[in-house]
C-alpha cells in the first residue's frame, strides 16, 4: 500500500517514523507548500522518500500512491480532503474529521460516493487495548460514572501567553483544547457507549476567544460522564469507567492507551498492556492497510458512525460555550 504524505510538521513527522514500521507499506512522495520545500526535502532524504512536490494538485493528478495522509492544519482537513476524494484518492485524516459537522458530512457522503476508503486518525480506536476493554466492559455491570482527563502544558502555550499565536490555539484554524485533545476523550466515550443524550461544555477561553482548556460534561441513560483536557496545564491522563460491579482505568494519554487495568469487587486489580507496538500511531495504519486490502468497508462505516458522532457533540457543545471557528 503506498501513501503519500501530505505536510512537514510534528505529526506528519511522527507519522513518517511510524509508517517505515509498518511492513508493506510505502511512501513514494513527500507533499509541503512552497515555503517549507527545503525542510521538505531534509524530511524526504531522512524517511528515504524518493520525491518531493510543493503542488498538492500536481500530487492529486499523479496517482503516485492508493492513499494519501494529512497532517497538516485542522482547518485545512475538509478541503484537502475533499479535493483527494474528488481526485479518486483514498484519504487518512489526522484528526480531528474536520472543522463542522457540515464538513464531516460532505465528507463521508463524498466517500461513500466514490466508494472511497476515508479514514480518520483517531488512534485509540485501533489499539488491541481498545478491544481488551471492549471485551471486558460488560464486567463492570451497570456503568454509573466515566471520567476522562488529557491535560498536558502545551509546548506552543508560552508563546500563546506571548500573544504569538500558533494553529493549535487559533479559533481560524480550527484550534484549542477540545479540538485538539479533548477528541481523543470524546472519541473514546463515544465509541464505548454510543452518542450522549445531552452535553455541555465549560471552557477557559483566552485572549482570542479560543478555548485552553475545559470540562465536557455528557448525559447517558443510566450514567453521566466528565471529559477534561487542557493546554494550559498538565496532570496525569486517564480514562474511567466505573460500574456497580467494578472499575477499568487506562494508564496514560488518552492517545496512547498504553495499558489498562480492571478492579471488580473482591478481586485483586488486573493490569493489561495488549498493544504490540510502542509508536502510538503503527497500530492505526497496520489496521488501515488491513481494511483497504480486504475491502472490508464495513469498518470504514464504523469509522464514520463515531467519527460522525464526535463532531456533532463537539460542534454542539463548542458553540454553546461561545467558541467560533471561521468555518462556522
Amino acid at each position: 500500500m503506498k501513501i503519500a504524505v501530505v505536510g512537514t510538521g510534528m505529526i506528519a513527522r511522527e507519522a513518517l517514523n511510524a509508517l517505515r514500521m509498518v511492513r508493506g507499506v510505502e511512501v513514494p512522495v513527500l507533499c509541503a507548500r512552497a515555503h517549507s520545500r527545503e525542510k521538505a526535502e531534509h524530511m524526504a532524504q531522512e524517511f528515504n522518500i524518493p520525491h518531493v512536490v510543493t503542488d498538492y494538485a500536481e500530487l492529486l493528478a499523479s496517482h503516485a500512491a492508493d492513499f494519501v495522509y494529512l497532517g497538516i492544519v485542522n482547518s485545512a482537513h475538509f478541503d484537502y480532503a475533499r479535493q483527494a476524494i474528488s481526485a479518486g484518492w483514498n484519504v487518512i485524516v489526522e484528526k480531528p474529521f474536520a472543522s463542522t459537522l457540515a464538513e464531516t458530512e460532505e465528507l463521508i457522503a463524498r466517500a461513500r460516493a466514490a466508494q472511497s476508503y476515508v479514514f480518520e486518525a483517531m488512534t485509540p480506536l485501533y489499539m488491541p487495548n481498545f478491544r481488551g476493554i471492549v471485551e471486558r466492559l460488560p464486567r463492570l455491570g451497570l456503568v454509573r460514572l466515566v471520567q476522562a482527563n488529557f491535560s498536558q502544558y502545551s509546548s506552543r502555550y508560552d508563546r500563546y501567553l506571548a500573544r504569538d499565536v500558533a494553529p493549535a490555539f487559533d479559533p481560524v484554524c480550527s484550534g484549542g483544547a477540545l479540538y485538539d485533545l479533548n477528541v481523543y476523550n470524546l472519541a473514546l466515550i463515544i465509541a464505548l457507549f454510543g452518542r450522549p443524550l445531552s452535553a455541555s461544555y465549560l471552557a477557559n477561553i483566552g485572549f482570542n476567544g479560543i478555548d485552553t482548556s475545559g470540562v465536557m460534561t455528557l448525559r447517558y441513560d443510566g450514567f453521566c460522564a466528565s471529559s477534561a483536557a487542557a493546554k494550559d496545564s498538565s496532570s496525569p491522563s486517564f480514562l474511567m469507567i466505573q460500574g456497580e460491579n467494578g472499575w477499568i482505568r487506562t494508564d496514560g494519554t488518552p492517545n496512547e492507551l498504553r495499558s489498562f487495568t480492571i478492579g471488580l469487587r473482591g478481586a485483586e486489580p488486573e493490569t493489561f498492556a495488549l498493544n504490540r507496538h510502542e509508536h502510538r500511531m503503527v497500530h492505526e495504519f497496520e489496521e488501515m492497510q488491513r481494511i483497504y486490502q480486504q475491502r472490508d468497508y464495513t469498518a470504514v462505516e464504523d469509522g464514520f458512525a463515531v467519527t460522525r458522532a464526535v463532531m456533532a457533540v463537539m460542534e454542539k457543545a463548542r458553540l454553546m460555550a461561545g467558541i467560533q471557528f471561521r468555518a462556522d
